[in-house]
């Protein structure tokens, strides 16, 4: 195929190249960009990465050329299908990142449109300034998408949509001529109709179209009626017909309003300049009011918004339920109490905790004077954070149902008069009841919209058919409401049909009209808001599809491999940045490449699964292609709403492609680590030798595959099963506290002394330390998609520790990616006879930290054992402990030494991943990503700091990265004995 070449003569070719990885034709990357967070997916002819205006304006030559259409994206994770089509999805969230100019003291910022909303927060708060509208996408969402769906969000009472604060926009017209949007007198818009050119024929068109009468009225009588604060029907005409040129007395006018919501189907946007304000005050208290049933919310949530808080956010049963399974939310429920049909959050902003206090007092003595809510926890400071963290995560824990019925975006964003929202819910829930469905209800009660999903399966013909219907008869319904069908997701290709419905065909036939003078080429993401094909086509879902079975080696419980894939919504959890924290995705935090994402991942594995025609649909060299720069690290597990582990998924999936096509030298020889490493204990001053000897050692690396910059491991002195024989005998330990401790390959061979220094610390506190008869623990073979080996290697530890492990007689491991493979993978790859056994062993498994931190709490371990010296220590904690586990007790475990202070660095993985980091193609990724914020934190780190690691990886890319020595923290504590 051919693909778009970005020349430097102003021109746009085809050529037989891609130029830069900017332009893409091969099926992957259309793969990749088929489909957003919405129910559709369509492929587009190509993708695009410009870095300039001046690529724009050739991508825009190129389409009119070709008679092709450019689709606007940023996030992609817009739920309408916006950027879902069949032109070239031009995707500017890599390039157009820069925050150009702050006026502090005028309160206003430019940006371009890749800008992410939290980021841009950042760099305003020393300024004491902030945007206000905030999506639940904010760590991720970018302003351009923010501006294309005029977005809102949970504080929306306060500070509305994205609309009310854009001032400005820079953007290029569909002839590639440059215009500029702003606030105009009205001499300065009668100005701007005269000429020829297309700004002016825009101009023109408009001041015709609404300087009509009949046209007005027909505007005002039809469209969403004022009182709903929400209002993204169609084109912004009914507040466009208020501005001075039609209204006397009106605002002067601004093109702004209109291209707010208008979905890159006007004119494509390179600058935006936005209206900022001052930060909140700086308490913040949320009232979590708990109801047994949605409706008395609803009724709550009317005097809730007497007090003025600046948000009011229905949570419902079903989500609440979700969060329970999900590792990270099961955290934030601590707040709940019983099983409520719902829970109103009410946010308040103050300056003092009194203030806050004592207003939660008057709207519950309101509530429950109304007799409505049992509970009504108030929560500040870090549990706050928590509420909004598990609130923002209900959109990716819809994803989580088993089976194929999901919660589907259909009619998740009417929006009517918060007035009207009680009966308007009860109607909506009488037309589900009609069908047998029933809806999960979330969201912004306080603007009088509520999220609805209805849970309907889209892969058969009936559902298909019931995705249709509800969209038609809650059209209507919203209609009867005059409320809006889209609140702020914007109308796409899901609600466009229906807008005719919505404003009537007076004002469709003028919203066309507009499309066309601004557009006359339809070149601009063309079939959203207007001319919409059919809602129930182009989805992910083909009706009546049908799947085979796949066999595979891990258990995805009540689910196949496909299902677990398709858990993926698309929401983009997985783009969010350094800056915003967390572990997910570090491949995609280096380079900013959707091909990187979690959700590429799940996506290109899900296209395979369902479309192959091979008999083994796993081998694909495209889904090898795109699996490779995932680290395994496991933070999808935990931090993905959706629990979309894509670590399993690649596991399971090269095993099935090694069977088609071989397993390569280097994974063999990764995989056998044990047994390599054997083999260099028997003589390890020669081995460490010739790892370390630069013509020998890069022999070595280059024979294997290794990085020749990356240092090799070495082997300890003698290996910890054959000190801690000698140990036993010549210091023989009897005690009534018994625990085994699991002897890992990696602390076996290579950190040998930590073992040591472990074992020796917790005889000093007094257990018996004995090391039960047990296996590798096959993380090796697991970390190179050897599934097979692995399920073999397990169920044999399973059967050789379950008769020892028990309440009484816990397992403890020092290395976090071998000791918590026993409470992750040895689950899903038990065979079915052990499957009870494999379940029971976890309950009873822990880190090395854990143990210690849960025995000091119980009192079992004196804190008078230990310096009480000062000492700083900045922890850097390994992935899969973080999604697994979490630092909490490895902080706690640091701090038993009186003046120990501990701070967690807030890296994500620290890049090396096992072996990934080793691999002299990932070499360079691996280092980036150490960069990001790991190697930085290190190197500016005090000189008597201690910095700490857990994982083996992590302290070698460290030493690697920065020369600086890690410890584990269990030296730490040791080194730390009176």
């Amino acid at each position: 195929m051919q693909s778009l070449n970005f020349n430097n003569d102003g021109g746009a070719a085809a050529t037989g190249q891609t130029t830069g990885r900017r332009s893409f034709f091969d099926t992957t990357m259309r793969t990749l960009y088929a489909t957003d967070a919405s129910a559709y997916r369509e492929l587009p002819l190509a993708v695009a990465i410009p870095k300039s205006s001046q690529d724009l304006k050739k991508l825009i030559a190129f389409a009119l050329q070709h008679k092709t259409s450019l689709i606007p994206r940023t996030a992609g994770t817009s739920l309408a299908g916006q950027v879902v089509g069949n032109g070239i999805v031009v995707d500017v969230s890599k390039y157009f990142t820069g925050i150009i100019e702050l006026n502090a003291a005028e309160k206003w910022v430019r940006v371009q449109p890749g800008v992410i909303r939290d980021e841009l927060n950042m760099f305003l708060k020393p300024h004491g300034l902030f945007f206000g509208p905030e999506t639940s996408t904010a760590n991720r969402a970018m302003i351009g998408g923010m501006v294309g769906n005029n977005s809102c969000g949970s504080n929306s009472v306060v500070y509305r949509s994205t609309r009310e604060h854009l001032l400005e926009v820079t953007a290029l017209l569909s002839d590639g001529s440059e215009a500029e949007f702003k606030t105009l007198s009205l001499d300065e818009f009668h100005a701007k109709c005269e000429g020829d050119g297309l700004e002016a024929a825009i101009y023109k068109k408009t001041r015709n179209l609404l300087s009509n009468y009949d046209n007005q009225v027909e505007i005002k009588k039809e469209f969403p009626k004022r009182s709903v604060e929400r209002r993204n029907t169609g084109y912004a005409v009914d507040i466009l017909v208020d501005a001075a040129p039609f209204t006397a007395g009106g605002e002067d006018f601004n093109f702004c309003k209109l291209v707010a919501g208008s979905e890159g189907t006007l004119a494509f946007i390179t600058e935006i300049k936005l209206n900022v304000v001052p930060l909140p005050p700086k308490e913040v208290g949320l009232l979590c009011v708990h109801f047994n049933s949605i409706d008395e919310s609803l009724r709550a949530n009317l005097i809730a918004l007497k007090y003025k808080p600046s948000a009011s956010e229905l949570i419902d049963h079903y989500i609440l339920e979700c969060t329970k399974d999900n590792i990270e939310q099961s955290k934030n429920r601590f707040f709940v109490q019983g099983d409520p049909g719902a829970i109103l959050v009410i946010e308040f902003c103050r300056e003092t905790r009194e203030e806050i206090t004592a207003i939660a007092q008057q709207v519950e003595a309101d509530m429950r004077a109304a007799n409505l809510g049992y509970h009504f926890p108030l929560l500040f400071g870090a549990d706050s954070k928590k509420i909004w963290t598990l609130r923002k995560a209900g959109l990716g824990l819809l994803s989580n149902l088993p089976g194929d019925e999901k919660a589907v975006p259909v009619i998740e964003d009417t929006a009517v008069d918060v007035n009207d929202l009680p009966d308007f819910i009860r109607d909506f829930n009488e037309i589900l009841k009609k069908h047998d469905l029933y809806s999960v209800h979330y969201a912004h009660a306080g603007s009088g919209e509520i999220h609805l999903r209805p849970i309907i399966n889209l892969k058969t013909v009936e559902g298909n058919q019931l995705f249709r219907t509800i969209a038609e008869e809650i059209a209507t319904l919203v209609k009867k409401y005059n409320g809006s069908l889209s609140g702020e997701h914007g109308d796409g290709r899901l609600r466009g049909e229906f807008i005719k419905q919505m404003v009537g065909e007076k004002n469709y036939a003028l919203l066309k009209e507009i499309k066309k003078a601004w557009d006359p080429n339809n070149i601009f993401n063309p079939n959203k808001i207007v001319d919409t094909p059919s809602m129930n086509t182009m989805l992910r879902y083909v009706p009546g599809q049908q799947t085979p079975d796949f066999p595979t080696h891990f258990r995805f419980n009540n689910q196949n491999v496909l299902q677990h894939a398709e858990q993926c919504n698309g929401s983009g959890d997985c783009r969010k940045t350094a800056l915003s924290g967390g572990t997910m995705c570090p491949s995609f935090m280096a380079t900013k490449n959707e091909k990187d994402t979690t959700r590429a991942r799940a996506n290109i594995l899900r296209e395979f699964l369902t479309n192959s025609d091979k008999l083994n649909r796993f081998d694909h060299k495209e889904i090898y292609e795109v699996m490779d720069l995932c680290l395994s690290c496991k933070g999808c597990k935990s931090e993905c709403p959706s629990n979309v582990d894509v670590a399993k998924l690649k596991a399971e999936f090269l095993q099935h492609y090694y069977d088609a096509n071989g397993v390569p030298f280097r994974s063999k020889l990764i995989a056998n680590f044990t047994a390599s490493a054997k083999l260099g204990a028997m003589a390890p001053s020669l081995y460490n030798f010739a790892v370390g000897n630069k013509l020998i050692g890069g022999a070595i690396k280059s024979l294997s595959g290794f990085a020749a910059k990356r240092s090799m491991p070495t082997m300890y002195k003698t290996t910890l099963h054959s000190w801690f024989a000698k140990h036993q005998k010549v210091n023989p330990f009897t005690s009534g506290k018994k625990i085994f401790l699991f002897c890992d390959e990696f602390t076996n061979y290579n950190d040998t002394e930590i073992g040591i220094k472990a074992i020796q610390l917790l005889e000093k506190s007094g257990y018996e330390v004995t090391i039960p008869t047990h296996l590798e623990s096959s993380r090796t073979w697991l970390s190179k998609g050897l599934v097979r080996k692995a399920k073999e290697i397990i169920n044999k530890n399973i059967d050789l520790l379950y008769p020892v492990i028990n309440e009484n007689n816990p397992l403890i491991g020092i290395e976090p990616s071998a000791i918590l493979t026993l409470r992750d993978e040895y689950i899903d790859l038990a065979t079915d006879d052990n499957l009870s056994k494999a379940k029971e062993l976890a309950r009873h498994v822990y880190t090395i930290e854990e143990f210690i931190a849960k025995e000091f709490a119980a009192g079992n371990i004196d804190a008078a054992l230990f310096s009480t010296a000062t000492k700083k220590i900045k922890l850097h904690g390994h992935c899969q402990q973080k999604a697994l586990s979490g630092t909490a007790a490895t902080v706690s475990m640091l701090s038993i030494p009186a003046n120990y202070s501990v701070e967690t660095i807030p890296s994500g993985c620290c890049g090396m991943a096992g072996s990934f980091g080793y691999e002299k193609e990932h070499y360079d990724l691996s280092m980036q990503i150490g960069e990001l914020v790991l190697f930085p934190a290190v190197r500016n780190a005090a000189a008597d700091t201690i910095i700490a690691a857990p994982g083996t990886s992590c302290r070698h890319q460290i030493k690697d990265g920065t020369g600086a020595k890690a410890k584990h923290p269990v030296e730490i504590l040791y080194e730390a004995l009176l």
